[in-house]
């Protein structure tokens, strides 16, 4: 059965008014497709894959009239379904008086209610077995391994609240976290969220000028790095830039230093650095948590744009712990003896909603890796599976295309048959990925949550239901409960199935950003105004006959090739369909004939490309989609730009295609050689 659609509208405001617990709705219309102006959908998928029956009978959502029910519900009740998980969820100091107030994007939640979320995370175990069951499983790119029970957690953090507490940190003060992925780091943003202070976590790749300028936007008033961290076998020099970044950040008064790696040129400046071990050893592990508000800022997390300063995503405590833990406990089914995997890094979203905040509000085991899957060897990851037999893992599709280039011998060494729920994060999955990774990591009998979600969101919006969910390759399926999308034309006017658009979100959810930190105008001109009374950041979709959703990359990333206007990310799935490719990148480039050329950057699992090799992805494409997405160019690469966070930066191969000089925000690039490179072939 179909998922109920939100359909034949145009967006408006979500009139819920809390105070008197009365929902009016969301207004229904009709109005015609545009035709035209809509992306065309090339992609044609039939597989289905069911959940096992028995994987649907220990499921925490078990059935699709649950699951339709729940939905129903938060759509039309928000008030008493989120209300009620609220007081069901969250431990609060002081009961919340309204569930919710105001439209989009204005909207508060859980007025009135007080909180913490290092007590939901921690405390709330303590009284029950749970307080010397596993939190945190780690283990060092070296081989070095740490295992926190809940108990040692609750203890090291409330040591360092402590320790913050005495260097002059309070309540509603800015902190950036600078780290590697190492326990301290978990335990530093949940000592900072006991006291009431937000955290601000910069991936620990980040350099100088970009630490500075966030440190400037938040006005941050305290650092806690490391002396370094290991990738691949190299230290990453996280204090020297810690160093470099002060010159140009005047709110930083402290910064407190974790020894990791030792590097006896660490320069320590007196009065203004410390020691985290010094710290640590005279402060007591009594820390009683601080009741905030439930609207309190509990983190920002800075976005890259192509252009101008980063955004600074904020998040409120009640809204975003509330979406963080039910979306962890409905999409990964988690279970009280699961080993639970998320391999993101903590300096993403990703890892703070789902490495951190969401397991262990859960009471989980969370496993934290420090390093690089493929040090020293391609077989970490399966290694890392065997060894601490995970049940849950959820990784990125950059990272599955490299498992495929790498090779199915990888996997074939290690025992994965702990493994029981697969997961994808990111950006949209190429299907032929998507079926590798069910059937050489999962064995065909492992589900896939395919999730779609962003930092603004907070938390997983559309996703497979792992016990409900019949699930097709490509597609992250349904919206959860207490999401309400909808596909629609750039007049807000919803669209019919398959007919490629705007995704957009119609009501307002507990988890989703309160404002850009510092510029709520900019907050509102970004998500809120090119379709008013919906909130939209960016992404093209369809909704197919049977409702469900299929990402097409980022609207930005949209082809116009004489007119007609192609996802990106379904050229790229043609090309990987092909038994040469193990990864694709597509942009468009200036064409005095078609207004916009196709430019195909390839990743070959053999690097060996030809001729005759380009010719025949040109016809493999013009096969699978149609002659008006027959690729310009095929350019093979050893590897594509990308992020940190292992997203490809279209934006920079688009100005290589033309021929243009780059521009725009480069931080966020994981590897300036990969961009050197292509560079060098071009003018080659």
């Amino acid at each position: 059965m179909p998922v109920p659609v939100i359909g034949g509208s145009t967006c408006r405001p979500f009139t819920g008014h809390c105070k008197s617990f009365e929902i009016k709705g969301v207004v229904m219309g009709s109005a015609p497709a545009t035709g035209s102006q809509n992306i065309q959908s090339t992609l044609q998928e039939d597989r289905l894959f069911p959940p096992s029956e028995a994987f649907a009978a220990q499921a925490n959502i078990d059935s699709e009239d649950k699951y339709l029910a729940m939905w129903e519900r938060a759509k039309d009740d928000p008030v008493g379904f989120w209300g009620e998980l609220a007081c069901d969820n969250l431990t609060w100091s002081k009961d919340f008086d309204r569930v919710m107030e105001g439209d989009m994007p204005e909207t508060k939640w859980f007025l009135g209610g007080k909180l913490n979320a290092s007590a939901q995370c921690l405390d709330r175990h303590l009284t029950t077995w749970r307080k010397n069951k596993a939190a945190i499983i780690w283990e060092g790119e070296p081989g070095d391994v740490r295992v926190l029970t809940y108990l040692d957690l609750h203890r090291e953090v409330c040591k360092f609240a402590n320790v913050l507490k005495r260097l002059g940190v309070t309540k509603g003060d800015r902190v950036t976290l600078y780290m590697p992925m190492i326990p301290e780091l978990a335990i530093a943003m949940l000592a900072c969220a006991r006291i009431g202070a937000t955290h601000s976590i910069i991936f620990g790749g980040f350099s100088a000028d970009a630490v500075a300028e966030r440190n400037n936007d938040a006005q941050a008033k305290l650092i806690v790095t490391a002396d370094g961290g290991w990738r691949r076998g190299k230290e990453v020099m996280l204090k020297r830039a810690v160093d470099e970044s002060l010159a140009k950040s005047p709110t930083v008064e402290k910064v407190v230093v974790v020894r990791r790696t030792g590097d006896l040129h660490t320069k320590m400046e007196p009065d203004r650095d410390y020691w985290w071990h010094d710290l640590m050893e005279d402060v007591t592990a009594d820390c009683e948590p601080t009741a905030v508000d439930s609207e309190h800022p509990l983190f920002i997390l800075y976005t890259s744009g192509s252009t101008g300063k980063p955004k600074g995503v904020l998040h409120s405590t009640a809204g975003y712990m509330l979406g963080a833990m039910m979306t962890t406990k409905w999409v990964f089914d988690l279970k009280d003896e699961d080993t639970y995997w998320c391999t993101a890094d903590i300096g993403w979203v990703t890892g703070h909603s789902y490495v951190v905040y969401g397991p262990l509000a859960n009471g989980a085991t969370t496993l934290m890796y420090e390093g690089a899957p493929n040090w020293p060897d391609e077989g970490r990851f399966w290694d890392l599976i065997e060894k601490y037999r995970v049940n849950v893992f959820y990784t990125a599709p950059t990272a599955i295309r490299a498992f495929i280039k790498w090779g199915d011998e990888w996997p074939a060494k290690y025992d994965l048959s702990s493994l029981r729920l697969l997961g994808s994060v990111g950006e949209p999955i190429n299907p032929e990925a998507w079926m590798w990774y069910h059937n050489v990591i999962g064995k065909e009998r492992c589900p896939i949550v395919d999730t779609w979600w962003q930092t603004e969101t907070g938390g997983i919006m559309i996703s497979p239901l792992p016990g409900v969910t019949a699930t097709k390759p490509g597609s992250c399926t349904k919206p959860l409960p207490g999401v309400v999308p909808d596909i629609v034309n750039e007049q807000g006017e919803s669209l019919g199935p398959n007919e490629g658009g705007l995704l957009v979100m119609k009501q307002p959810w507990p988890s989703m950003l309160r404002t850009l930190y510092g510029d709520h105008e900019r907050f509102i001109e970004t998500y809120f105004s090119k379709i008013p009374g919906c909130y939209f950041a960016g992404d093209g979709a369809r909704r197919d006959e049977d409702g469900y959703y299929w990402v097409m990359g980022r609207v930005d990333d949209v082809l116009n090739v004489a007119g007609h206007r192609l996802s990106t990310m379904e050229v790229e799935s043609a090309l990987v369909s092909h038994k040469a490719v193990a990864e694709a990148a597509v942009v468009g480039f200036p064409h005095e004939v078609k207004g916009e050329g196709i430019c195909c950057f390839v990743t070959l699992k053999q690097n060996t490309g030809t001729q005759a090799l380009k010719d025949e992805l040109k016809a493999h494409v013009r096969k699978q989609i149609g002659p008006i997405a027959t690729p310009d160019e095929i350019r093979f690469a050893v590897a594509v730009p990308k992020t940190r966070s292992g997203k490809i930066m279209r934006r920079l191969l688009r100005d290589i295609a033309a021929g243009r000089e780059t521009l725009g925000d480069t931080t966020t690039l994981e590897d300036y050689s990969v961009l050197a490179n292509l560079r060098k072939e071009d003018e080659g």
